[in-house]
C-alpha cells in the first residue's frame, strides 16, 4: 500500500532562477478538509518559503476538482470530546495551529495564490481569505455554515465578514448561505475568476513570468498574469441581485429583531427562503455569538480577532451545541441536533459571556502572533 502525504509540497522552477512553492491539500475523500496533520506539514513549509529567497510566490490548491477545502476537521474534535470529555486537548491544539496558519497567510511577505475551486467552506475560507490573490472558478461554492453545527464563523471571520460592505457579511454569517463565484467576487471574498480547466496553465504562466528583482513588484506581476486569463461565464450573483433587500433584512443591531427578520419566511423567493430555514434550524447560541462577533470584529485588529476567536472556539468545544451539531451532521448524520438552549430567547447574557473566558492557565497560546 502506497503512502501519500496529506499535503504535497513542490518547488516549481520559475523565471530568473526563482521557484514557486506549490502546496496541495491531498485528501480528496474528505474533500480536503483541513486536519491537524495537514497544518503540521503546511505551516512549517509556509514559514520556510517565506524566508527562502528563491521562492517568489506560493500557490495553494486542493487535490482533485471537487473541493479546495471543505472546512476544518471538526469531526475529529467531536469524537475526541465524546471519548475523553471537555478537558481533551485536541480542540485547543487544532484551533491554535489553524489560526497560526491563517494569520501567517494574512501577513505573508510574498504573494499567496489560492485556487478556490469547488467547495470552499469554513476552514477553507480561513486559508483563502488572507491570500493576496484569491481565485474562484465556475464550480466554486463558498460558505461559512457554522450556524448549522453550533459554532460561528471563526478562522478570522469576525474580521473579514465585519468588513464586507453594508450588512451582507452579517447575512452570510448568520444564515450560512452558500455563495457562488460571482457572490464571492461581489463581496470581496475572491479577487479573480478563472476557468477551472486552466489551473495548470495558470501555474505555468506564473512560472514563465520574468520576475522583477524588486520584490514590491511581485504582487502586481501576479495580478497581471491572472488578469490575462479570460474570465469564465459565471452564474449571476444572488447577493447582488438582492443587495438592497438583504441589507434591510439584516438591518437591525438588536439580536431578537435581527433573528426575527432573517428567519421570516419568503415563499416567493426559494433562495432567500432557504437562508431563513437554515438560520431557524441552526443553533441559537451560535446565532448570538455570530451577531456579537460581527459587531465586535469591525473595530478589532486581525491579531486580536484570532486571539479572541481561540478563546471562543475552545469554549464552544466545552459547551454542548458544537459537539451536538457536529454529531448530528457529520458523525451520526441524523440531522436532528438538540440545541441547548433550544430557543434564542433562552440564550442568556451569562451563557454567552462564558464563551469569552479563557479555558487555559497562563499565557495565551497565540500571544506571539
Amino acid at each position: 500500500m502506497t503512502f501519500s502525504p496529506v499535503v504535497l509540497l513542490e518547488e516549481r522552477p520559475a523565471g530568473n532562477g526563482n521557484v514557486i512553492g506549490i502546496a496541495t491539500l491531498n485528501s480528496e475523500r474528505s474533500l480536503n478538509s483541513l486536519s491537524l496533520e495537514m497544518i503540521d506539514l503546511l505551516l512549517p513549509a509556509m514559514r520556510r518559503w517565506a524566508q527562502d529567497g528563491r521562492v517568489i510566490a506560493v500557490f495553494l490548491q486542493g487535490a482533485g476538482e471537487k473541493a479546495f477545502c471543505a472546512g476544518g476537521d471538526v469531526r475529529r474534535i467531536c469524537l475526541a470530546v465524546r471519548e475523553n470529555g471537555i478537558e481533551d486537548s485536541y480542540a485547543q491544539s487544532f484551533f491554535t495551529e489553524e489560526y497560526k496558519l491563517d494569520y501567517l497567510i494574512h501577513t505573508y511577505p510574498k504573494p499567496v495564490i489560492v485556487w478556490g475551486q469547488g467547495i470552499v467552506m469554513g476552514g477553507g475560507i480561513g486559508l483563502m481569505s488572507g491570500a493576496s490573490h484569491r481565485i474562484v472558478t465556475e464550480t466554486s461554492r463558498l460558505a461559512m455554515p457554522e450556524i448549522t453545527i453550533g459554532l460561528y464563523p471563526d478562522v478570522g471571520g469576525s474580521y473579514f465578514l465585519s468588513r464586507v460592505k453594508g450588512r451582507l457579511g452579517l447575512f452570510v454569517g448568520m444564515t450560512g448561505v452558500h455563495l457562488n463565484a460571482a457572490d464571492a467576487l461581489h463581496i470581496g471574498l475572491a479577487d479573480h475568476a478563472v476557468a477551472g480547466a486552466r489551473r495548470e496553465a495558470v501555474i505555468a504562466a506564473l512560472c514563465a513570468v520574468h520576475w522583477s528583482v524588486d520584490a514590491s513588484q511581485h504582487r502586481q506581476q501576479v495580478s497581471a498574469t491572472l488578469a490575462a486569463e479570460q474570465a469564465p461565464e459565471l452564474a449571476a450573483s444572488e447577493l447582488q441581485q438582492r443587495e438592497a433587500a438583504l441589507n434591510r433584512r439584516a438591518g437591525s443591531d438588536d439580536l431578537a429583531a435581527l433573528y426575527a427578520s432573517l428567519t421570516a419566511p419568503v415563499p416567493e423567493d426559494p433562495w432567500l427562503n432557504r437562508t431563513a430555514q437554515s438560520l431557524a434550524k441552526g443553533s441559537p447560541t451560535s446565532a448570538a455569538l455570530i451577531h456579537r462577533q460581527w459587531l465586535r470584529g469591525a473595530s478589532m485588529t486581525l491579531e486580536a480577532v484570532f486571539q479572541e476567536e481561540l478563546v471562543i472556539s475552545c469554549q464552544c468545544a466545552r459547551h454542548p451545541d458544537f459537539i451536538e451539531g457536529v454529531r448530528a451532521l457529520l458523525v451520526d448524520k441524523d440531522n436532528a441536533p438538540e440545541w441547548q438552549p433550544p430557543r434564542l430567547d433562552q440564550v442568556t447574557e451569562e451563557w454567552i459571556a462564558g464563551h469569552y473566558v479563557a479555558p487555559w492557565q497562563g499565557e495565551h497560546p497565540l500571544h506571539t502572533l
